[in-house]
């Protein structure tokens, strides 16, 4: 069979150090085709996200990104995998460059380098933060399956994003992290389905956030780390003073699904308003060609 085009592109797991844990990810560096068979690509996959990455002005790089449903003007994972791929891998990047533009659907996001002895860590900057609507207990609770009793009345519950915006609800502890689910007849009355990028469940713990989102509207039916939900978590927490002592903490997700990750997040000073940086390290899972 003869194809028009056979295209490289890397597997990374992102947001951890561990190959097979974290989030997959695929990066198609200067791909050469249109948008429709990128979102085909990406449907073919099936992953949570792929990235295109194209020569841009003014940027290192543009990003394009696709879940299999649709294309994303913002996401977390991708652009951090994008980044350490262009950064290590492709020669984008000079290797003395720590800070550099990614060019997103939102605009640019600026990228910052940590290369350590062990691994190396991308943070990006998230991008402004508005918020939405509000739910009380017992809303929030039906909208993923748990009782009133099980939520946090002290936390923000309600809608926030850096573009599209998340379904944040806050519960008591882990457990109740694990055990909720998503009622779609909720969600669609309360908080609308097609308006948001997923349901993100979250609880404090004692170093940081343990969470999952959920995104069957976006073709995902749990992600294992949510780079773009990070910074706007921050952002509501630090709005009710709920932010977890100090500048940094981390998040854990992906637990339930067998793929734990782990997402940095700090509070980037500078600057009128708080702005919150979320970083993680990368593992290189493998290399294909996808034939089209």
């Amino acid at each position: 069979m003869k194809y028009n085009l056979e295209l490289p592109y890397t597997l990374l797991d992102v947001f951890t150090s561990r190959p097979f844990f974290g989030n997959q990810l695929a990066v198609f560096v200067e791909a050469n085709v249109d948008r429709a068979a990128m979102q085909a690509i990406a449907r073919e996959l099936n992953l949570s996200e792929t990235v295109f990455v194209h020569r841009a002005p003014g940027a290192v790089a543009s990003l394009q990104i696709f879940t299999p449903f649709h294309e994303m003007r913002f996401a977390g994972h991708p652009t951090i995998g994008a980044a350490l791929v262009l950064a290590d891998d492709a020669g984008w990047v000079e290797p003395a460059a720590l800070e550099f533009d990614l060019q997103l659907g939102v605009g640019p996001v600026r990228i910052v380098i940590e290369r350590g002895t062990s691994a190396t860590v991308a943070w990006l900057t998230t991008p402004p933060v508005q918020f939405g609507a509000q739910f009380g207990t017992a809303e929030a609770a039906a909208m993923i399956g748990l009782s009133a009793q099980d939520m946090r009345a002290d936390l923000p519950a309600g809608l926030a994003g850096a573009d599209v915006p998340f379904l944040y609800l806050p519960v008591v502890s882990e457990t109740e992290v694990d055990r909720a689910g998503v009622a779609p007849d909720e969600v669609r009355a309360r908080a609308g389905w097609d308006d948001i990028n997923g349901i993100y469940v979250y609880a404090l713990t004692g170093d940081g956030v343990y969470s999952r989102m959920f995104a069957p509207m976006s073709g995902i039916a749990e992600d294992p780390a949510t780079g773009s939900a990070a910074g706007p978590l921050a952002a509501m927490l630090d709005r009710t003073g709920a932010l977890p002592a100090g500048d940094r903490f981390t998040i854990r997700q992906g637990v339930a699904m067998g793929r734990e990750s782990e997402l940095f997040v700090r509070r980037h000073r500078g600057g009128n308003e708080p702005a919150f940086q979320v970083g993680g390290s990368a593992v290189r899972a493998g290399r294909g060609t996808l034939f089209v």
